[in-house]
């Protein structure tokens, strides 16, 4: 997979002009962007959820049996045996490979590969009950009955899921917005492929390449050039892109690399084409698009079941926040009426997931007639502008608690890189200007709390070298992202806040 070092990647010369600012879209991009996107669902989290609720049947219906026929008293040896012959056949359904999107799109298929394998299941209770000379310890009538009854749900469960998959297929509900860097017979070759293969789970929105001449004509296999490689970080932004596949010649390799280097910024998952490659790998070095053969250069760094793991933790902590806080809240809002004239809580407009406007709140830390809602500059030691109530919250940090609302309206998470000003400034630079591979950080949304705030990068960012420290750190956040990363980050707030507040102001 393609990886840049942090450190790196903040002084890399093409990320400096991806980040620079957008660029003109061409008419069809403009287009496109615009129209609406409907929502999609998540391959790996569809399939967990059915993985997790046929498990649940058969345990249920196994059960069930159970209690409706054989004496109490007997769980010793029928709970365990529901457990494992549940377990097994979730495998044996695995590797089957009946748990897949296209595998759920059939019927006989699936249906007989299920039917199959739980029969397995049963056949191997029966051989090891046989063996073990402890088939007088199970009741014949159960056993029988929980494999018919399983088969008979096994089927219609499979059929009913088949429906919604086809209904969710009809509406595009399944499918990833594609994009493909390149042009000419190369990607020609790769669209067609696509389209026969994985037309039901891609759909293709467009094609970006650099080239002007003939071997990038403006339309291959019926699909536009929206634009070139710059113009896709600027597409990316202003409508969901999902998955981008290159179509270059591995031994081009200056062309993959510099491609890289501009798209990495963006939280889409990146693949290198290998469909016109001589060169042949085991299968394992590969994933796929269909039939497809693609190596994975980038993922997006939280996605499928991550994000819904994450979306959890956001909504339990920030409500356990405001709940714990509102006393301390609602004395911070007496204080700051008290101190000085003005609303409580003051609003900024910040760059938040895939640089998208969110508005953040705060407490309100300045005079009314000196409010900088775009920080064009930053709050200084001492700052006349900032009231007495306002050096003690900002200090502490509680005049970012109302940001716990933007939390539960899913516009930011309780960790993540902290969401800067429009028009923040270090070294009178604008940040994006003055540190390369500045939007990466924003390739997962911006939290309250983050990697960079507890190693004491918070506060005032008055210096070049502050800002890149900053934007290392959270670089090194996104590359390392897990849920246990963000409770110890959660953990250790309070304690940084005291600790490691010297540039807070």
């Amino acid at each position: 997979m393609f990886r840049l070092d942090p450190k790196q990647a903040v002084l890399d010369h093409v990320a400096r002009k991806s980040a620079a600012g957008p660029g003109e879209l061409g008419p069809e991009a403009r287009a496109i962007a615009a129209a609406p996107i409907e929502a999609s669902y998540s391959s790996a989290v569809i399939i967990g959820i059915a993985q997790a609720i046929e498990a649940l049947l058969l345990a249920t219906l196994g059960f069930a049996i159970f209690a409706s026929y054989v004496e109490p008293g007997q769980q010793a040896i029928y709970l365990p045996t529901i457990a494992l012959a549940t377990l097994a056949a979730n495998v044996l359904f695995n590797a089957a490979r009946t748990h897949r999107i296209a595998a759920y799109r059939t019927a006989l298929q699936q249906t007989g590969r299920v039917l199959a394998a739980w029969t397995l299941v049963f056949i191997v209770l029966m051989t090891l009950a046989f063996l073990f000379k402890s088939s007088e310890l199970v009741s014949r009538v159960w056993l029988v009955s929980w494999y018919a009854a399983g088969a008979l749900v096994l089927v219609v469960f499979r059929l009913s899921l088949r429906q919604l998959i086809l209904q969710w297929t009809a509406e595009g509900k399944l499918k990833r917005r594609t994009v493909i860097v390149g042009g000419g017979h190369d990607a020609e070759v790769l669209v067609d492929a696509i389209m026969k293969s994985a037309g039901t789970d891609v759909r293709l929105l467009g094609l970006f390449d650099d080239r002007n001449d003939e071997r990038s004509p403006e339309s291959v296999a019926s699909l536009p050039k929206l634009g070139r490689i710059a113009d896709l970080l600027e597409f990316a932004r202003q409508t969901r892109v999902d998955l981008v596949i290159v179509s270059m010649p591995l031994s081009a390799e200056k062309r993959v690399l510099e491609m890289l280097t501009q798209l990495w910024v963006l939280p889409v998952d990146i693949r290198l084409s290998a469909h016109m490659s001589k060169l042949r790998f085991t299968s394992k070095a590969y994933s796929y698009v269909g039939d497809v053969p693609v190596f994975d250069m980038a993922d997006r760094p939280i996605s499928d079941w991550n994000l819904v793991f994450k979306w959890l933790f956001d909504k339990i902590v920030a409500l356990t926040a405001l709940i714990l806080l509102s006393p301390i809240m609602l004395v911070t809002a007496i204080a700051i009426k008290l101190d000085s004239k003005g609303p409580v809580f003051f609003k900024q407009k910040r760059h938040g997931f895939n640089n998208e406007l969110v508005e953040v709140y705060k407490f309100r830390s300045m005079r009314t007639d000196m409010l900088d809602a775009t920080a064009s500059k930053l709050v200084t030691k001492d700052d006349p502008r900032v009231t007495r109530v306002g050096k003690f919250i900002r200090k502490t940090s509680i005049d970012e608690l109302p940001q716990f609302i933007n939390v539960l309206r899913g516009e930011l998470s309780v960790v993540g890189p902290r969401p800067h000003a429009l028009q923040a400034k270090a070294d009178n630079i604008l940040y994006y200007e003055a540190v390369e591979g500045y939007f990466a950080r924003h390739k997962v949304k911006p939290g309250i709390t983050g990697w960079a705030q507890i190693h004491g990068w918070r506060g005032e960012t008055d210096t070049v070298d502050k800002i890149m420290q900053r934007v290392q750190h959270d670089l090194y956040y996104i590359e390392h992202w897990s849920i246990l990363l963000d409770a110890y980050i959660v953990l250790m707030t309070p304690f940084t806040l005291f600790s490691k507040s010297e540039n807070a102001y």
